[in-house]
């Protein structure tokens, strides 16, 4: 990794009514993907993506096209001004991680449209096959998260981490009981905030389990090439540099935890100083800045962004 550059891409959550509009209205390469993506899709993306309403917006099978597509426009249309150098590496939270696999040239956008529609679909219906919950664990290290994990997990009720997203900032997945379990546990010890989520798909937890063979079919179908720049996968933070690593790890990342601590850690390891987020709102640049203040971090959220990188480029 020679240049001092990596571009990362949000998940879910990150999404809001709005996003994208003002790129799309700016930028011909922005409108070009989204009337793409709401053909293949069948429905008028952009006006969801721009005007909601939020409930649909909010429901997964929904959500993950809306942020790929979303975080991909951006990122075309800053490459495509050379507003950035090339990135030495990528890599996404996630979801973000179908955007980093398109930005490093192993995932066709339209082929990543698909992907993550079905994606979202097939861990809808997990969810209503197995409703499930996930919780945020503030203010205890992973050991003592994972540790509280084991003690409430029961014989069928199961909860694990699910997203190590910064020191101090964790999430857990699983089965309801286990989940409540969990929480009261970090409370009792000393847990600074211990929230269930409002969601009802146990994401990164064996709850995904009974989708995960489909989604491997999908996954083998999608026309996957390696990567063009180094991307760090969500379950291994180490670089995925084959056809073969990446679907393992869009396969496994379904029921495994996303290791971003570790994976910002990696990068930074190898001498890159400088973050650039991609996508609605700024959810990693501030995990980002409690995983190591020292690196510097920008945002792309929308056209304002844009023309600010346009600004500081010599």
């Amino acid at each position: 990794m020679s240049e001092s550059i990596a571009h990362v891409f949000p998940g879910q959550g990150a999404q809001r009514v709005g996003m994208g509009r003002d790129v799309y209205e700016a930028h011909p390469l922005a409108r070009e993907l989204f009337d793409v993506a709401g053909e293949i899709l069948g429905f008028d993306l952009k006006r969801l993506c721009f005007e909601g309403p939020k409930e649909a917006l909010d429901d997964t099978v929904n959500t993950q096209p809306a942020l790929y597509v979303t975080c991909v426009a951006l990122w075309r249309v800053v490459q495509h001004e050379g507003l950035l150098p090339p990135p030495a590496c990528v890599a996404g939270h996630s979801l973000g991680e179908y955007s980093a696999l398109t930005a490093a040239g192993a995932l066709p956008f339209e082929a990543g449209v698909r992907l993550v529609r079905e994606r979202g679909r097939l861990m809808k219906e997990a969810g209503q096959q197995v409703p499930g919950k996930m919780a945020a664990i503030i203010g205890l290290d992973d050991t003592q998260v994972m540790a509280l994990c084991r003690e409430a997990a029961r014989q069928g009720e199961v909860v694990q981490v699910a997203n190590d997203n910064c020191p101090g900032q964790l999430v857990i997945s699983g089965t309801e009981a286990a989940v409540r379990r969990a929480v009261t546990l970090a409370r009792e010890q000393g847990a600074r905030r211990a929230i269930i989520l409002d969601v009802s798909i146990a994401a990164h937890s064996p709850l995904m389990a009974p989708v995960k063979e489909q989604f491997a079919h999908v996954v083998a179908a999608a026309p996957i090439t390696a990567p063009t720049i180094p991307i760090i996968g969500n379950v291994t933070a180490r670089p995925l540099t084959t056809e073969a690593e990446i679907r393992h790890e869009l396969v496994e990342q379904l029921t495994g935890p996303v290791r971003w601590t570790e994976s910002i850690q990696y990068i930074v390891a190898q001498g890159i100083g400088t973050f650039v987020e991609f996508g609605a709102g700024a959810v990693l640049t501030g995990l980002i800045k409690r995983i190591d203040r020292r690196v510097r971090r920008l945002n792309v959220a929308g056209w304002a962004d844009v023309e600010t990188l346009r600004g500081r480029k010599p």
